[in-house]
């Protein structure tokens, strides 16, 4: 995948950002949260869910801020999540964002809060987003970052494993598609499954080179 075809890519739907985000958040991963939300953020200029997703990136960013003790910065970020969630009601597109409030309300009074209680838990429709239990179009979007997050400098690669994921959708091959799938869902394997998943896209790669070079 080259750099033109990222760009020529439409955001996510933002059902499907709110899920993929939701998982990486729930899943202990709260920086990583903010990338599939501020990617359907971004071409928004107004309306409730500009709002949320501008709450949960703030809320993200806040939370992993007091992880690290950046105090000023959790103080700053969670503020801008309460401000921001309360002007979207109580389930905006189902998700539940009073706990996710309130819990920014606490770091913003005080953000050590975070080394004596967990970060809530984000659910969407009643259930808790997690690796297990994303959809595909989720999935596809919560592993390119999982992978930054977890072993950098794999990130570009998965990203071009999730287009061949979307091209293997409604054909018989699932190969690339369940080794993403392995790599959100058994983290013991991960390093093993991005190395499979690396070998088959330089693989899918140079076929591709092949083919360009025919004509």
């Amino acid at each position: 995948m080259t750099d033109a075809d990222s760009a020529e890519r439409p955001p996510p739907r933002v059902p499907v950002a709110l899920r993929a985000g939701a998982a990486l958040f729930n899943e202990g991963h709260a920086l990583a949260a903010h990338d599939p939300w501020e990617a359907a953020w971004l071409p928004l200029t107004d309306g409730r869910d500009e709002r949320l997703l501008h709450g949960l990136i703030a809320a993200a960013a806040a939370t992993h801020h007091a992880a690290d003790h950046n105090w000023s910065g959790a103080v700053g970020c969670a503020g801008n999540a309460v401000t921001y969630l309360g002007d979207v009601g109580p389930t905006p597109r189902g998700l539940d964002s009073v706990p996710v409030r309130e819990w920014c309300r606490r770091l913003a009074a005080d953000p050590e809060a975070i080394e004596r209680s967990s970060p809530p838990t984000i659910r969407i429709d009643g259930t808790a987003p997690r690796f297990d239990n994303l959809d595909l179009s989720a999935a596809l979007l919560a592993a390119p970052v999982l992978a930054d997050a977890v072993a950098p400098g794999d990130a570009a690669a998965f990203e071009t494993a999730a287009e061949l994921a979307r091209e293997e959708e409604g054909t018989a091959r699932t190969t690339v598609t369940e080794l993403l799938f392995a790599f959100l869902r058994t983290p013991d394997a991960r390093p093993q499954v991005a190395a499979r998943l690396t070998d088959h896209v330089e693989l899918a790669t140079r076929k591709r080179r092949d083919v360009d070079d025919l004509f």
